[in-house]
């Protein structure tokens, strides 16, 4: 992949770069991978009447078990572990029922921006500013659910032992947070 350029056209700002093959079909596994997580997130709402009745939308008023998801739609309140708090959990699961289906549906809208503009078979890719801030919000999801799975904290090593199992996946975190750093360079005025 080459770095993200701008260019100033009569349309507006437009950031370009050219994938390969390769790069495009994993940049897309990745992401569809966390959309389909999400979706499923989505679908696992239980039934609620009053939504029903009001026609709200109403999402999980429990966090997920999965750690992937509980990163990517964290507790919007954290509670200290030296001080239980009921409180918190109830105005986590209310303020999560009310906000996740909208939160969802950005990852969603994000992730789906990325895929319609990575062509399959790799080869030029043109956004515009909005659809570049898409790609900001959806590599930033990809790396997330990626860092989870590979448990990658502040102690992790730039470069793992090539025995460990975790090196190959490494190296594409490395390569999503270059894509993610050249394009927001590219962004820059």
């Amino acid at each position: 992949m080459r770095t993200w350029t701008r260019k100033n056209s009569l349309g507006g700002v437009r950031l370009r770069t050219d994938m390969d093959a390769r790069e495009a079909a994993v940049l897309r596994s990745l992401v569809g991978s966390v959309l389909g997580l999400l979706h499923e997130r989505a679908d696992s709402v239980p039934e609620d009447d009053l939504a029903a009745l009001t026609g709200l939308r109403m999402g999980n008023n429990t966090p997920p078990d999965d750690a992937t998801l509980a990163r990517l739609l964290p507790d919007f309140h954290r509670s200290d572990p030296d001080k239980p708090d009921d409180d918190r959990a109830d105005m986590n699961g209310a303020l999560r029922s009310l906000h996740e289906p909208e939160i969802i549906d950005e990852k969603l809208a994000a992730g789906q921006v990325i895929l319609e503009t990575v062509p399959a078979e790799g080869g030029r890719i043109l956004l515009t500013r909005e659809q570049a801030d898409a790609w900001l919000n959806g590599l930033n999801d990809v790396r997330l659910a990626l860092g989870t799975t590979l448990q990658i904290d502040a102690d992790t090593p730039d470069h793992l032992e090539p025995d460990d199992p975790r090196a190959p996946h490494l190296d594409v975190y490395h390569w999503l947070t270059w894509i993610q750093d050249s394009l927001l360079q590219a962004m820059a005025p």
